[in-house]
């Protein structure tokens, strides 16, 4: 019996496996701030070093600037502890990524629900597609793969062996086919087949690369023949490993498809993840998941509140 005020195991859990995952991003803001404020009273430069701590941590110029200041606020030749200082920081960022956690919400009027996965090489689309299409599948929804990355016959593989883990049909052309294509005869099966949701994998692609941008954008052009509304979510997923790069691949994938939301992977490998913060000042794009292992259950659903005491080490 849980007694009251007790966290359910499963949440509980949750933010144990987000503690982990953003141990590095942690230590690194830790390991600063233990040594900034251990019994010393608050200076000038010590803000200065403290804002410089965050900008290491990718909080962005801005963000890392204005909660220097707030820890500064009327407690300069005070003393004041690293606990006080990351309950301020947890406060604060925690405010500042609040706008962003919204659920990825499967519309049930739109059948299929067509979800377009896009993103540069290596940020981890096909794996993401891959949790997202076991999600979906445990809530009882019907899912149809479409392996859109044609590029990489290893794509292909991998998405294949997701349709075999989750039940899911994978529709997939053999390597160098045409990806609008492929997506176009995804949409028609997965409407034939009845299914929930049909969710898109497409190739890796550079932001700075013309062709392979407009071939992303030919793909919604050619989903809108069959569903004008579609797709219904398109997200970009980012390598958070990449840092302050993040906000340049948002911009330019922005700008060519209609975003609706991110999915920021990669956070247990970098000391980086204060990106979210600069993101969240930059954008108004919701982040539904976060990556935090190699594990199925490593996506989790974005917390600010969770994610802010993870990243600043507070319980």
């Amino acid at each position: 019996m849980r007694t009251f005020g007790e966290s359910p195991p499963e949440e509980t859990s949750l933010f144990a496996r987000l503690q982990k995952g953003l141990a590095k991003s942690s230590a690194g803001l830790s390991g600063s701030l233990t040594g900034l404020f251990t019994k010393k009273k608050l200076t000038p430069e010590i803000v200065a070093e403290l804002e410089e701590a965050l900008i290491r941590a990718d909080m962005g110029v801005t963000e890392a600037h204005r909660l220097a200041g707030l820890v500064a606020k009327n407690r300069y030749d005070s003393e004041i502890s690293d606990a006080e200082v990351r309950a301020i920081l947890a406060r604060e960022i925690a405010a500042t990524l609040a706008p962003l956690q919204k659920p990825l919400t499967i519309d049930g009027s739109k059948k299929p629900f067509v979800i377009l996965v896009a993103g540069v090489n290596g940020t981890g689309k096909t794996t993401t597609i891959g949790k997202l299409a076991r999600r979906l599948s445990q809530e009882g929804k019907k899912v149809v793969l479409a392996a859109g990355d044609t590029f990489r016959a290893a794509a292909i593989e991998q998405l294949a062996i997701w349709g075999q883990r989750t039940g899911a049909e994978v529709i997939a052309r053999a390597a160098g086919a045409d990806s609008a294509g492929l997506a176009f005869e995804a949409l028609e099966r997965a409407r034939a087949s009845g299914a929930d949701v049909l969710l898109i994998d497409t190739a890796g692609r550079l932001q700075n690369k013309a062709g392979l941008m407009a071939e992303l954008e030919k793909i919604v052009r050619v989903l809108k023949k069959q569903d004008a509304a579609a797709p219904h979510a398109t997200l970009l997923v980012l390598d958070a490993t990449t840092g302050q790069n993040a906000i340049g691949q948002v911009e330019a994938f922005k700008g060519v498809v209609p975003l609706t939301g991110l999915v920021m992977t990669k956070l247990d490998g970098t000391a980086k993840g204060g990106i979210l913060a600069a993101l969240a000042l930059k954008f108004a794009l919701p982040v539904h998941y976060i990556g935090v292992g190699e594990g199925v259950d490593d996506l989790q659903p974005f917390n600010a509140a969770n994610f802010a005491k993870a990243l600043t080490g507070t319980r």
